[in-house]
């Protein structure tokens, strides 16, 4: 699952291109679902510190009631989130490589 974030991290930076409106509502959709994954993955591993970052971009992405803030706001909170999977990521496989390694 972790392959995910870097999927969704790369899908986040092609926002900040001028895109058909509908790809962005398919982006949203995406970053809902993978997001939502996060946040019951690290609840259910009781770690709310990420679970509920998570949770709360879900709700943000979700394409159904759309917050509306503008391009430019929209732009800096792909960017965050991109580099925010990435760093989740990056977490993951350190983890990942410390428990082989006991």
């Amino acid at each position: 699952m972790k392959y995910l974030y870097l999927l969704l991290a790369a899908i986040l930076m092609v926002c900040l291109f001028h895109l058909p409106y509908g790809a962005y509502n398919l982006i949203r959709f995406v970053a809902m679902v993978v997001f939502g994954l996060i946040a019951f993955k690290y609840f259910s591993e009781e770690k709310p510190a990420v679970g509920v970052p998570a949770a709360a971009l879900a709700l943000l992405f979700q394409p159904f009631l759309k917050i509306h803030l503008g391009r430019g706001v929209w732009n800096v909170v792909d960017v965050i989130a991109a580099i925010a999977l990435v760093a989740l990521f990056l977490y993951e496989m350190k983890n990942e490589s410390n428990h082989e390694i006991k």
